[in-house]
């Protein structure tokens, strides 16, 4: 374990010298080409932002509007039939909006039920084995222009349902 506490140290250094020597090796002018990825990075952030506000707000319109809630109440008496916590379904409804907003609820869940608790447990879970769908999609297609998404967005959708039953099912059997 020691070793990897050192090599983290030194790795990301290493990583800065080995980029600056290998273009003064093939005669790069190296400043200048991180100045031009700075310039295209500024321009990717402004291509983006109008949609990254847009999910943000969207998310925080479903939350604030009541809706979520609305959503969780319908669903939570089949839910506590499976023996599933209805708490999860907000989460994993949000998780697929906003990483933030969902780690938000998650440390209120383990202010309340304890990360070791089933519910905690479940939800580490459904975290580190779920993605933000539309934040994803939307950055890296929008960066490189793609438009037509076709099976993407359904195809995400089915790995995060996935994901989610999965944690739940772990997390039952491991409490």
């Amino acid at each position: 374990m020691q070793i990897l506490i050192t090599l983290s140290k030194y790795i990301i250094p290493f990583v800065i010298c080995y980029i600056v020597a290998y273009g003064i090796y093939h005669k790069v002018k190296v400043y200048e080409a991180f100045i031009e990825g700075v310039k295209e990075g500024f321009d990717l952030v402004v291509d983006l932002a109008p949609t990254l506000i847009g999910l943000l707000v969207a998310v925080g319109i479903f939350r604030a509007s009541g809706c979520l809630d609305i959503i969780s109440k319908v669903i939570a008496p089949v839910t506590t039939h499976f023996g599933i916590h209805p708490e999860i379904i907000p989460v994993s409804l949000i998780r697929i909006f906003s990483s933030s907003a969902a780690t938000g609820m998650m440390l209120d869940i383990f202010d309340t039920y304890g990360p070791d608790s089933t519910i905690g447990l479940t939800i580490s879970i459904m975290m580190s084995s779920t993605e933000t769908v539309f934040y994803t999609l939307s950055v890296y297609f929008l960066s490189i222009g793609i438009t037509k998404t076709r099976w993407a967005l359904p195809g995400a959708l089915l790995c995060s349902l996935t994901g989610v039953i999965i944690s739940i099912i772990l997390g039952i059997l491991l409490a």
